[in-house]
């Protein structure tokens, strides 16, 4: 039985449609060779009960799989029969395809020696490198265990175990992420549950030709580093309905060492105490060809974002079809609930200004506690960025100060503004807007009389059409 197709043309042609000054191309369909063989992970002595480690045993099988795929080229299946799998870090490779079936749990150690590694960096309950044609299916769950890192519970924010007091790492983030691909080609993850990651729980690193689709992930509201999907450094990722409800930001695409192309993201559930689409802030190369359509995102605390910091550059970016509330949490996590967030302002004196180029915003809708941000630096312009088709709601029903714009990380930090602006706009050279109906609740009419806030000396080559801004009139 041969992978599931991964792509949905449609909603690509017609986004390409919309947009067609762009160059970049869709990302192909990912053809993995049919699994010919089935191994489980009992057969090798697996346990299942949760309490006994099963490491060796899954290892085992995995090593067995991929003997069978270098010697057949046929993808091999390491199952898991119902049962709890506690685990150190596993390994997984070329050929193999993780089969966590339902009622099965793959559970992640919660010791600094389940972790064997050459630095924290390589901390995963599940990795692959340098693997091609590979997957986790199944309809079961991999758990991280991230409850067992919380030194201390906060309804505002958990304070997190840090193992940098062992000299294995430094700063705080010093905890194992859930799955990782590193270096990979042809994989798929798909029908799975992700969930209570003690850190990052899927990172796909330098990979190509990525499909994630139909994924659940559940990480602790209340825990930091938590996030869902960070994408870094790779090219020709799809990711599809998925959803995603977790502390950190939800899809997060990154470029430390090289160029990210062509991602696309549709029909995703987020909720998150912190952006539910970010690039960056990690950002010292391009981000280009990028598509998120049709997506739900749910009381999160910032919606769509960029936190470009390291001299990269963004271009040809859609977001359409995309409905989203923001509200403020606590000023502890970045994000004051802004439902578009573009900043490009260098993360410290030694850092280069990116810009960002060709935006498009169709057909958004808005319901939030703060307006819209887009504040570009000197050296990094906001250009040719446009709304079209949007409604945008600002009321207020959280008991959160407002008022404060967030240039966090690096920057000014937490700005006081007397007011909540509609649309905060700074070194922007070409915003056009056209259908775009802005609107603002009564219940405080001294929060809301700033529809547009700008400086004419930073701002270039506006254009309104079809702009109207007002009081809601609500039914009661």
């Amino acid at each position: 039985m041969g992978f599931p197709l991964l792509m949905r043309s449609i909603s690509l042609i017609l986004l390409l449609f919309l947009f067609q000054s762009r160059s970049y191309t869709s990302s192909p369909n990912i053809k993995l060779p049919g699994d010919s063989l089935s191994l489980s992970v009992t057969d090798f002595g697996a346990t299942g009960d949760g309490i006994h480690y099963d490491s060796s045993a899954i290892q085992s099988a995995i090593d067995a799989c991929n003997r069978h795929y270098t010697s057949s080229s046929s993808i091999c299946r390491v199952t898991f029969p119902p049962g709890t799998y506690l685990t150190a870090k596993l390994h997984l490779r070329s050929g193999v395809l993780l089969d966590v079936t339902e009622n099965a749990v793959l559970l992640g150690g919660p010791r600094i020696e389940d972790y064997p590694a050459e630095s924290s960096s390589d901390w995963y309950v599940v990795v692959a490198n340098n693997a091609t044609d590979v997957g986790i299916t199944g309809g079961g769950a991999i758990d991280g265990q991230g409850s067992k890192f919380v030194v201390r519970f906060d309804e505002k924010k958990n304070v997190m175990v840090s193992w940098n007091q062992t000299g294995a790492c430094l700063g705080d983030e010093c905890r194992p992420r859930l799955v990782g691909f590193v270096d990979c080609r042809n994989v798929e993850i798909w029908n799975i549950t992700l969930r209570e990651p003690a850190y990052w729980c899927l990172h796909i690193v330098r990979c190509e030709n990525t499909s994630v689709h139909d994924v659940t992930i559940l990480g602790e509201f209340n825990t930091p580093n938590n996030d869902g999907i960070d994408i870094e450094d790779s090219n020709n990722t799809v990711i599809t309905r998925c959803h995603i409800d977790t502390g950190d930001d939800a899809i997060c695409p990154k470029t430390y060492t090289a160029p990210l192309y062509n991602l696309t993201a549709t029909d995703c559930w987020i909720r998150t105490k912190s952006s539910a689409i970010k690039l960056g802030s990690a950002s010292w190369f391009d981000f280009k060809g990028l598509v998120f359509d049709n997506i739900t995102i749910f009381e999160s605390h910032r919606g769509l974002g960029m936190q470009i910091r390291d001299g990269g550059n963004v271009s040809d970016i859609t977001f359409s079809n995309i409905n989203i509330s923001t509200r403020y949490y606590d000023p502890s996590w970045w994000g004051r609930a802004e439902p578009i967030y573009i900043t490009t302002c260098p993360r410290d004196s030694s850092s280069k200004e990116g810009s960002v180029s060709n935006l498009l915003f169709v057909n958004i809708t808005i319901d939030s506690e703060n307006g819209v941000f887009l504040s570009g630096s000197p050296n990094g312009l906001l250009s040719d960025i446009k709304f079209k088709n949007m409604n945008l709601t600002l009321r207020r029903w959280s008991n959160y100060s407002a008022g404060l714009v967030d240039y966090r990380p690096g920057c000014q930090g937490l700005v006081n503004h007397s007011a909540t602006a509609g649309i905060i706009m700074e070194h922007v050279k070409g915003f056009s807007v056209e259908n775009v109906d802005l609107k603002w609740t009564d219940d405080n009419l001294n929060a809301w009389n700033v529809p547009l806030e700008f400086r004419p000396s930073t701002v270039n080559n506006v254009s309104f059409v079809g702009f109207n801004s007002g009081l809601l009139h609500e039914i009661v």
